[in-house]
């Protein structure tokens, strides 16, 4: 992958999370596998993840290859991590509403969610219900900034175009966000990191 572009010195630095709050990265399909590029470093930083997969993305053999290109014990790194996954946006409501839970049970300091709110354009579901799921969904998102923890939202915002009655919803995502970065996929499709909201400091 390429190196990312450099930002000025007020600005977080790329491929890390804060230390609590929402940090919310989009701008392609595979923003949701980029997730992974994250993990190394979190372990290195002795930060446990919650995993929440939405987005049907978590891929062990990544994630080993990862480690090895770190020199990371790859057992050792999935001790650190914890995987649930959601194939429906009801599935994705739960895990997201179980969180403060799963968080007493295996106190991670990083909850990493896919698909959101990808799962929630699903055109067998009303849009009434999907809408109704998903103010449910933002409300545990906003309890979680009040824990010491970080969330971070990978979106794989390029998919297809939501209905109107929807297209609202990853705006209201990124409104309730501390932090927001776009992937730039460049003509030589390296991937960089761009900041377009800070209201936190860097990890």
């Amino acid at each position: 992958m390429a190196a990312s572009l450099p930002v000025p010195s007020s600005l977080p630095r790329p491929w890390t999370l804060p230390r609590r709050g929402l940090a919310v990265f989009y701008g392609c399909e595979e923003a949701p596998r980029l997730a992974h590029y994250f993990l190394p470093g979190l372990y290195l930083s002795r930060r446990r993840v919650l995993f929440v997969d939405g987005a049907n993305c978590f891929n062990p053999l990544l994630l080993a290859r990862l480690a090895r290109s770190r020199r990371i014990s790859s057992a050792q790194l999935n001790e650190s991590i914890r995987v649930a996954r959601a194939f429906t946006c009801f599935q994705l409501e739960e895990l997201i509403r179980r969180l403060p839970d799963a968080l007493a049970r295996f106190p991670a300091q990083v909850a990493v969610i896919t698909g959101l709110p990808d799962l929630f354009y699903d055109e067998d579901i009303s849009n009434f219900d999907a809408a109704a799921s998903y103010r449910k969904t933002l409300a545990v998102l906003a309890r979680l900034r009040e824990l010491p923890v970080a969330t971070a939202v990978f979106s794989g915002r390029a998919l297809p175009r939501p209905a109107a009655a929807r297209a609202g919803f990853f705006s209201q995502l990124e409104r309730q966000a501390e932090q927001v970065w776009r992937f730039a996929v460049g003509a030589d499709a390296g991937v960089a990191l761009v900041c377009e909201r800070s209201r936190l400091p860097a990890a």
